[in-house]
């Protein structure tokens, strides 16, 4: 009676080779789309879908501005004068630095640029966190320790207009509603950014940082309106 010989390395059942390819040449849409074209363009669809809403969300913060500053003008003027233009203006250079970085990185992601790619995330998070530190430590804090002065919080006996308290409220809603924003945006480039290092971003699979480019972008946009409507009142 003959027996079957012991397989070989390259019969069935041997170890099969591991795929050397990085990780973003690898990927696969989900078994739901044709192809990666089409889970794109429905993360994309998705996306701008979702910023429509986000509009609509500070919409009604511009509305609620515009509705109290038309019935009391001098009292935004009066608050809007206990602001420090040149941190609102520092802030705004910090946002347009970062929205060029994040741009910056989507462009190295499609050329395959794995170190700028990292390098530019890695600036981007560094704009957001000097964002919120300069929110924070120069511009809420002071308002927030001096109890007897206009602009501290749930304290508005020491304002120098009956209604000041309206704009020190929008003026509290509108900004910690973005830096809340900003630390949403800076969570998801962090992600993307452990991605990258990963090697899961390149030429054929950086939707990922596209989509939070987006979501950076219109932070961006939205401080672009708020820093003259704040603090160039007077």
């Amino acid at each position: 009676m003959s027996t079957l010989p012991a397989p070989g390395p390259n019969v069935s059942g041997a170890d099969e080779p591991k795929d050397a390819r990085p990780l973003w040449q690898r990927y696969r849409a989900a078994s739901h789309f044709r192809s990666r074209d089409e889970e794109c363009d429905a993360a994309m669809l998705g996306m701008w879908r979702f910023l429509t809403t986000e509009i609509l969300l500070f919409a009604g913060g511009f509305v609620a501005y515009a509705y109290f500053r038309m019935l009391h003008p001098e009292a935004f003027a009066n608050g809007s004068h206990y602001l420090d233009v040149r941190w609102g203006l520092l802030n705004t250079i910090v946002l347009l630095i970062s929205s060029y970085t994040v741009a910056a990185s989507i462009r190295c992601a499609q050329l395959n640029k794995q170190k700028m790619l990292k390098i530019n995330l890695l600036i981007t998070l560094v704009c957001g966190f000097l964002f919120l530190a300069i929110k924070f430590v120069f511009e809420y804090m002071p308002k927030w320790s001096e109890g007897k002065r206009p602009g501290s919080l749930f304290n508005y006996a020491y304002a120098e207009n009956n209604f000041e308290h309206l704009w020190w409220s929008v003026y509290y809603t509108a900004t910690g509603i973005h830096a809340l924003h900003v630390i949403v945006g800076m969570g998801v480039l962090f992600v993307m950014y452990l991605k990258a290092r990963k090697g899961f971003i390149g030429p054929k699979h950086y939707m990922g940082v596209e989509i939070a480019g987006l979501y950076w972008h219109l932070v961006d946009v939205i401080w672009i309106f708020l820093f003259p409507l704040l603090y160039l009142i007077h």
